[in-house]
């Protein structure tokens, strides 16, 4: 999709740059959306888990079809939707039985396109079916860890994992990150490319439209007073005076190694990272 520049007629549009989304329909479908309370990054005690979040325009939850449960019930494309929770754009589905649910768009899915679920379902784009029928090399997202759970990899924006190989009861696939992975022949995905590509391109052009997607600002630890952060202190700018870098609670931070080992690890045949 193209990106859209605008006159510097403020300073906020100087530097801005907007993706051009293929969006259809302006509303959201009322019997898919649910209300959305906001935390502002405090946990059920009230404290503060997650820093820099908090006020934000009013949104509502879209509903996302991630399991495609529906079985041998074909669907047509009724229209591409923004979504304000995600990256990636939506696409409504009415499906032959009258019911409505939204879907990732796909790259390349238009209005009046017919999309299915199954294990028998012909490979083309946005349908959905186990790897095990999928072709070596085919491009897909949405994929699930556990047969039956939904879709939890490869869900941004311009994301797309591709199949590999099939062997030893596995099916391999490449993840964006570069990870080869091995999974359940029984774990569904869909076939294409989440659409929207270009959203890495986007160029906010003033703080006020962070502070409208509910982001606060961050401050240097380095700006800080020594109380309130390990970087603080000194006259002028200092250095951070110790040996790395540390979070503000004086943990290790930049490329400390976090990462508990887990049962799933097993199926990790080649790190993102060497």
């Amino acid at each position: 999709m193209p990106v859209k520049s605008f006159n510097p007629t403020s300073s906020g549009q100087r530097n801005r740059v907007a993706v051009v989304r293929p969006v259809t329909k302006a509303e959201p479908e009322k019997s898919l959306t649910r209300s959305l309370k906001k935390s502002g990054g405090r946990n059920v005690h009230g404290h503060i888990t997650v820093r820099h979040r908090g006020g934000g325009a009013k949104r509502r939850l879209r509903d996302v079809d991630f399991t495609r449960e529906k079985h041998g019930i074909p669907a047509k494309v009724a229209a591409i939707e923004y979504d304000p929770n995600r990256t990636a754009c939506l696409a409504l589905l009415h499906y032959a039985d009258g019911e409505k649910r939204y879907i990732l768009h796909p790259e390349g899915l238009k209005i009046g396109d017919a999309v299915a679920s199954g294990p028998d379902v012909e490979i083309r784009l946005g349908n959905s079916l186990p790897l095990s029928g999928i072709p070596t090399g085919t491009s897909v997202h949405n994929v699930e860890l556990v047969p039956g759970q939904g879709g939890q990899l490869v869900r941004s924006a311009g994301a797309d994992a591709q199949v590999i190989a099939k062997e030893a009861g596995h099916v391999l696939v490449r993840l964006p990150s570069g990870e080869l992975r091995k999974f359940n022949p029984g774990c569904y995905a869909t076939i294409g490319q989440v659409g929207n590509i270009d959203w890495r391109n986007v160029q906010w052009g003033k703080a006020g439209r962070k502070r409208h997607k509910g982001i606060r600002p961050t401050v240097r630890g380095s700006a800080m007073n020594p109380r309130d952060h390990p970087h603080g202190g000194g006259e002028g700018r200092s250095p951070i005076g110790m040996p790395g870098p540390k979070t503000p609670w004086g943990k290790p931070a930049l490329g400390h190694k976090t990462r508990t080992k887990k049962p799933s690890d097993r199926m990790i045949v080649k790190r993102r990272k060497p």
